[in-house]
């Protein structure tokens, strides 16, 4: 709510400590582009009501080393009568292009930190929507509902919805029975080696993926039909493990982070059985791996709240299990939503963390954002309803852009409409370790596919 201190959550984004925390979606089209003047009447009337897209960002303190900065917190300023239209700009480039200048750039003071970019791009009968955000602001959630009120079938959000906090009843995870549960807020498991190749920089990558190869992997569990989100956490696992075994094969690295025979080996090569071939044991850290899933904390009679409203829930990876069927079944139920109030000792823990942000950030920061506390995280999102146009011009691909992750671990976001599939990795270890995690991702995903009955 406007002029109020940030929960914790956000509080922990507004003072991410790996680069500006800002994400995004963008949506592609077919299609001669709208002119910037109808994509701002678009955006003033399906988004004029709502007063979270007219608030500011202020910190508790400048400069960042002194005292208010570490026992204060960020709160939002209000900005009534602020002319959602200034937030919306064209520009020609890619999505890669703006990434590489956007969302390595903080949101200027004074404004509202979100964007909305008309990316006419290189190809003619082509544009990308790109929503850019600071992640305290929204999460993924809010921006589906933002940018679905955009298209034909769409209208008018509901500013009275859109402030709808979750109450005392939130949805979440009901507990994995693996591995003894969830683990504890502080447990520590085994760190992942990434390729390291390249220069040690946040890098970004998106690939397509094909709709018959997914279809087939969803196939692969014995006796049923395993949801997208089970195949993606089962093949973001296979890349985990293929990390491991390269760690124990791969030739030395030199300074420049290239391997010292000059080859850029991809991750892991296979042979056809599914497995990485002999793998030495001795060596390898102890400990489950762990990924990081934000999981949507809405109520049913909460879905248009606009905010952040999600929580990081730590799943166990399979990476133990060589054959690819073997780690989607491992995956099955991972994320099995429920709804339950809200427990008093999560709300006192939450805020007394909330009190003292800097010093909970100080403490906390050098375990949490480790790589042994969570090699990966995995986000999807998916807009699932049929007839997506924007002025009759047909969606055809949804991408997101993550905030850039933790040192030495990498996001995958896949994100997903009618027309088929797309995954976006970021990696803050090497300038090429986005796409040869990508590659791998897509090899995991069709040894998956090749196991379907």
């Amino acid at each position: 709510m406007p002029g109020s201190h940030l929960p914790l959550m956000e509080e922990g984004m507004a003072r991410w400590p790996f680069g500006p925390p800002n994400a995004g979606i963008a949506l592609d089209f077919t299609g001669v582009p709208p002119t910037t003047d109808e994509l701002r009447a678009l955006v003033g009337d399906r988004w004029k009501a709502l007063p979270r897209l007219t608030q500011t960002l202020v910190a508790p303190g400048r400069p960042r080393t002194g005292l208010a900065w570490w026992t204060g917190r960020h709160h939002w300023a209000r900005r009534d009568g602020h002319d959602l239209g200034r937030q919306v700009d064209e520009a020609d480039g890619t999505l890669r292009d703006a990434v590489r200048l956007w969302f390595h750039t903080p949101f200027p003071a004074g404004r509202p930190p979100w964007s909305l970019h008309l990316l006419r791009g290189s190809a003619e009968g082509e544009f990308s929507l790109l929503f850019r955000m600071h992640h305290s602001l929204l999460d993924g959630r809010s921006l589906t509902t933002l940018l679905r009120a955009l298209f034909d079938d769409g209208g008018p959000l509901d500013g009275a919805a859109s402030l709808a906090v979750p109450g005392p009843r939130r949805r979440t995870v009901r507990p994995a029975p693996a591995v003894g549960g969830p683990p504890g807020l502080l447990t520590a498991g085994r760190a992942v080696p990434l390729p390291h190749r390249g220069a040690r920089e946040p890098a970004y990558t998106v690939v397509r993926l094909r709709a018959d190869v997914l279809r087939a992997a969803r196939e692969a569990a014995p006796a049923r039909t395993a949801t997208t989100n089970e195949v993606f956490l089962a093949t973001v696992s296979g890349v985990l493990r293929s990390c491991l075994s390269a760690a124990e094969t791969d030739p030395p690295v030199s300074v420049s982070g290239t391997a010292s025979d000059g080859d850029r080996p991809r991750i892991g090569d296979r042979t056809r059985n599914g497995d990485r071939g002999r793998r030495r044991e001795r060596g390898r850290e102890p400990g489950p791996v762990w990924l990081s899933v934000p999981v949507d904390e809405r109520p049913d009679d909460c879905g248009e709240f606009l905010g952040n409203a999600f929580a990081n829930v730590r799943v166990p990876a399979p990476v133990t299990l060589s054959d690819p069927a073997a780690r989607l079944t491992a995956c099955t139920g991972l994320l099995t939503p429920v709804t339950r109030p809200r427990r008093t000792s999560e709300k006192l823990f939450e805020g007394t963390l909330a009190a003292v942000p800097g010093a909970t950030m100080a403490l906390a920061g050098g375990k949490i954002f480790a790589p042994a506390y969570a090699p990966a995280a995995c986000s999807y999102v998916h807009l699932r309803e049929q007839g997506q146009t924007l002025a009759g011009r047909p969606l055809r691909r949804l991408t997101i852009v993550p905030m850039v992750p933790p040192a030495d671990t990498a996001t995958f976001a896949l994100g997903g409409c009618t027309r088929g599939h797309t995954l976006s990795v970021a990696t803050n270890s090497g300038s090429q370790d986005a796409e040869l995690l990508a590659e791998a991702f897509l090899d995991e995903l069709t040894l998956l596919a090749e196991r379907t009955p």
